[in-house]
């Protein structure tokens, strides 16, 4: 696993696109505060916008470092959470502009993977997780399933878990400072 993690950091050092398994769904990821690089995976995606990109981070404290203010609530909800859960909440800080939503708003998840852990905790800043598939298109349920496009088009394929199958896209929830909760997706 460590030549994974030296070869996915210098991949995302230099700006470029990786192809990994996350604590959901395989996805395609890039440094959350490299513009050219979210552009580059829009692009990709074929999604014009970078709504919808998540960032995963590796615990609460780098958490802490990319959002201005997280409502309380926010660590129940993570605490007790029976699956992954993202949270799209207000006001981020320290990421590309290109990567933070119209409302000023960006979606974040503690990851719970061991693979993605180490390596966000080795590179030390949040990472863009979005599923591995063309916008509009399923999300694959295993590796054999990602478009051939996506493949080609990333830097750099971890070469982990290509056999299991993916369990489902996590759950999100919208967390407004003012303590508005709104589920997006169970």
């Amino acid at each position: 696993m460590r030549e994974e993690h030296e070869a996915v950091l210098a991949v995302l050092k230099r700006g470029g696109l990786i192809l990994y398994p996350t604590d959901t769904v395989w996805s395609i990821g890039c440094d959350s505060t490299h513009p050219g690089a979210i552009e580059r995976l829009c692009k990709l995606k074929k999604q014009t916008e970078s709504e919808g990109l998540i960032c995963l981070v590796s615990d609460f404290r780098m958490l802490q470092q990319y959002v201005e203010e997280i409502p309380e609530v926010a660590y129940d909800i993570l605490k007790y959470a029976a699956r992954p859960t993202t949270i799209i909440y207000d006001e981020p800080i320290r990421v590309a502009e290109n990567l933070i939503a119209k409302d000023n708003t960006l979606a974040m998840r503690v990851c719970r993977n061991t693979f993605c852990n180490i390596l966000l905790k080795k590179f030390k800043r949040p990472i863009v997780s979005t599923s591995a598939n063309i916008n509009g298109s399923p999300t694959p349920q295993s590796f054999k399933d990602i478009d051939k496009a996506i493949i080609e088009g990333v830097d750099y394929v971890v070469n982990l878990d290509r056999d299991k199958k993916s369990s489902k896209p996590s759950a999100i929830i919208k967390l407004t400072n003012s303590g508005k909760v709104t589920v997006i997706r169970e």
